[in-house]
């Protein structure tokens, strides 16, 4: 069986039982038995499936880790959190999140007018708001709303202009007041592509003088009291623990000293995000090198020492981790439409009666090859094509001979593989340049993984059956965009090994996993390829199959897509109409068939249903 780096990412969420991916949950279904419902109701392109009790449990884990932290070390603080609502904004992840989160002191985070509206509709009771982010005097006005509304909201200050903006509107508008929160400019760093997030010379927070300056005007305006919360971040996926804990002790400190200079109503240390999740598919790759047992447990500890070294109280613990919420709770899976050295088989051979002497002893290798000679008939074999390809250039062999070349070159690669299946991945990795698989996927990397494109950032990949079945092509995968940066090449130090199918006779899902934190609303339109269709799968132990699939939300049709880029899809529609009613070379049956399959295909998503390719329907 090959598991994929199961073992190291999926946190026991998912697990392959009969060659298949499956839930972990309830009955375990298989997810390609969830993708053939989905397909067997018409929706045939690439698919987003989200399971909300995945939300629940890494909520619970949050809370039970730092619960369990602080009654081992006797902290007299309390925990609580909030989503950053920038991870993930789309209802089928905010809405199950708010409505599985009831019982815990659990809240929503917003950067935005927006998601500030969003927060305060959907905010359980009593569950915090915090506003991070840069505010001018509407949206500091919105948090003064809320706060009459009887939110618990802070607006966490990044400039001391935002202050004095607070101060205005508290003058204009009166009580209630939000809370402040002031965010701090630590030294400390974190580690990554994220780390500039904190630092001296971070984006975000106030300098030690600027801190004074805000304590010594809250104080003249009379607003001192409603200071209550820090907060500092220093960066997104925290591989490593120790920077936090530096940056703890340094915010740490500052609360004290904050307190001492008359803040007595500052009680809560908000650290930020950055709780890592494990990407890695491979040993000795790992992406988060700390337990959350370990994270808890080093927050917690570390301000409780400050504390009480300093006689000040033990702060609240206030959180906003949300990839580490959001991540797993998502898959995005894509047909695979060709693999391209398909293309070449013994059919496509055409040998002459003569051929070029090369040719012929290309012939022979591919006769001759078997386990013991495979890697170097494979070799005589590139090197072979290398020459003939020179011989084309000079004029000295024709296109066919061409042909023949590229044909049997591949068929010796795919018998090679063939040969060597039950050898280690690492002996194929030796010659993998020349036998990597191209497969082609009904999907756009730009839409669904632009933290891929943009950052290098991984995402667990694999095939959702076959997986009782030794793969055997190393695999580059290539989307459907127009764009040469549409791939996820070969990486031979993270390798990944897909099987060698025919997707003219039967279907091949690839799964990609951890996709629920940053990628949807990131996702761009390139080629105009709109998101996903995307499911909910929700679990009931009543239901024939002990699941269902919910909260449907289709892929955007041709039409909505370019409405949506502010066209006039009217105007488009007439024009069509028209170039089709001047095509002197249809009758009116063909006009009246052209238009109506124009009609079909616009109310379609872009996505394809097939490839048009030889030997294909």
């Amino acid at each position: 069986m090959v598991d994929y780096g199961i073992n190291f990412w999926a946190n026991n969420d998912f697990i392959i039982q009969d060659g298949k991916v499956k839930v972990n949950f309830k009955h375990k279904p298989a997810l390609l038995d969830i993708v053939q419902d989905a397909r067997e109701r018409g929706y045939k392109g690439p698919l987003l499936l989200r399971f909300p009790h995945l939300i629940k449990n890494q909520v619970d884990k949050v809370f039970k880790a730092f619960e369990s932290a602080i009654k081992e070390y006797s902290y007299k603080g309390k925990f609580k959190a909030v989503f950053p609502l920038k991870v993930n904004q789309m209802p089928n992840f905010v809405l199950p999140l708010v409505e599985q989160s009831q019982n815990k002191c659990y809240g929503l985070e917003a950067g935005s007018k927006s998601e500030l509206i969003l927060a305060m509709a959907y905010v359980n009771k009593n569950s915090p708001i915090t506003v991070n982010g840069f505010k001018d005097k509407e949206m500091i006005s919105l948090g003064f709303s809320a706060a009459n509304m009887g939110h618990n909201i802070t607006l966490t200050i990044e400039g001391l202009n935002e202050l004095e903006t607070i101060i205005e509107v508290a003058k204009e508008l009166g009580e209630p007041y939000p809370n402040i929160g002031l965010r701090i400019r630590l030294h400390s760093i974190g580690v990554g592509i994220w780390a500039k997030s904190g630092g001296i010379n971070s984006k975000f927070g106030l300098t030690s003088a600027e801190l004074l300056e805000a304590i010594n005007m809250l104080e003249k305006e009379q607003l001192l009291h409603k200071f209550t919360m820090i907060h500092f971040h220093i960066g997104s996926q925290m591989s490593d623990i120790s920077p936090l804990k530096k940056a703890i002790r340094e915010a740490g400190n500052i609360y004290a000293e904050l307190r001492k200079k008359g803040a007595k109503n500052l009680k809560c240390v908000n650290i930020g995000g950055g709780l890592a999740v494990e990407y890695t598919q491979h040993e000795g790759k790992n992406s988060c090198n700390y337990t959350l047992s370990e994270f808890s447990g080093d927050v917690v500890f570390s301000l409780q020492q400050i504390a009480k070294n300093k006689k000040e109280p033990e702060p609240d613990i206030l959180i906003e981790s949300g990839r580490f919420i959001a991540a797993n709770h998502a898959v995005l899976v894509a047909p695979v439409l060709e693999l391209f050295s398909q293309e070449y088989d013994e059919k496509a051979l055409k040998l002459k009666k003569h051929n070029p002497p090369l040719i012929e002893e290309l012939f022979d290798l591919y006769n001759s090859v078997v386990e013991k000679n495979a890697i170097e008939y494979l070799h005589d074999s590139l090197d072979h094509m290398e020459s003939l390809l020179t011989l084309f250039d000079l004029g000295y062999i024709d296109l066919q001979d061409r042909s023949n070349t590229e044909v049997l070159v591949h068929l010796i690669i795919k018998k090679v593989i063939k040969l060597l299946k039950h050898k280690s991945h690492n002996e194929i990795l030796q010659i993998q340049e020349q036998v990597q698989e191209r497969y082609l996927l009904n999907c756009s990397f730009f839409q669904s993984l632009p933290d891929y494109w943009g950052l290098g950032q991984h995402f667990p990949i694999m095939p959702l059956d076959r997986l009782n079945r030794r793969p055997t092509r190393s695999a580059s995968l290539w989307d459907i965009t127009c764009d040469s940066d549409g791939e996820i090449a070969f990486n031979a130090t993270q390798p990944l090994f897909l099987h060698d199918v025919d997707v003219t006779k039967e279907e091949y899902f690839l799964g990609f996993f951890l996709v629920g934190a940053y990628q949807e609303v990131l996702g761009m339109r390139h080629n105009l390829f709109t998101h996903p269709t995307e499911f909910s799968i929700e679990f009931d132990d009543e239901l024939n199959k002990g699941y269902e699939l919910t909260r449907l939300i289709e892929a955007q049709t041709s039409l909505d897509v370019l409405d949506d880029l502010d066209y006039d899809t009217k105007e488009i529609e007439r024009r069509l109409k028209q170039h089709i009613e001047e095509n002197h070379n249809l009758d009116e049956e063909g006009k009246k068939e052209m238009l109506g399959q124009l009609y079909v295909m616009l109310s379609e998503n872009g996505y394809l249903r097939t490839i048009a390719t030889k030997g294909r329907d």
